[in-house]
């Protein structure tokens, strides 16, 4: 018991606290991603994570403090997960891998599309905060992407005077348009088209060399 009340460094909060708080913005990120903020009430949390009134309210003092933290908690998602697939991306082989991989996540999502993309598109509008958090977000995944893209070059695979941050936009932005497609037609076709229109200007002029 005297280990509950001990707290976390960087937060102020209880190991209990803290793992209660986590849970309830782990249900609150789910739901708002599964059926959109606008449909997700205070209540579905509370119920889906197990929590009552007063543990929500102790900490977030309203929905829209609530959503300001699944915003960032599912930019820090995208972002683990793309530092990991991209990390080592150093070849035009390694990128095809970035690519294969993301079709499949999009496959398992079944129809829904990406969890940062979805927010932006029911936020921007709504919240300048949220807006601009997801505009940084995206703006850290495409540096990601150039990082690769630099590597690439550096490596010979690229033609030199390649742009990495033209064509990463370019990736990124197919990546995004490639999902909503698959999402409003339901056929994840769409988003493997995107991306490989997107590869091939990475490809285009590059230099016949080892991938």
């Amino acid at each position: 018991m005297a280990a509950d009340r001990e707290t976390v460094r960087g937060t102020g909060l209880t190991k209990r606290g803290a793992v209660t708080r986590e849970r309830i913005l782990a249900a609150a990120a789910d739901l708002m991603y599964a059926q959109g903020v606008g449909k997700t009430s205070l209540g579905d949390v509370m119920a889906a994570s197990g929590t009552g009134p007063s543990q929500m309210y102790h900490y977030f003092a309203d929905k829209d403090a609530l959503v300001d933290e699944v915003v960032t908690t599912q930019i820090q998602r995208m972002l683990t997960s793309q530092r990991v697939l991209l990390a080592r991306v150093d070849s035009l082989n390694g990128l095809q891998r970035w690519r294969d991989a993301e079709v499949v996540v999009a496959r398992t999502r079944r129809g829904q599309g990406c969890p940062l993309g979805s927010l932006a598109s029911e936020l921007s509008c709504q919240s300048e905060q949220a807006r601009a958090a997801l505009a940084a977000g995206f703006a850290t995944w495409q540096t990601l992407l150039v990082d690769a893209l630099v590597r690439i070059r550096a490596a010979g695979a690229l033609a030199a005077d390649a742009d990495p941050s033209m064509l990463a936009a370019g990736l990124l932005a197919a990546l995004e348009g490639g999902l909503l497609l698959a999402q409003i037609t339901r056929e994840p076709e769409w988003l493997e088209i995107a991306l490989d229109a997107a590869m091939a200007q990475v490809t285009a002029g590059a230099p016949a060399v080892a991938q």
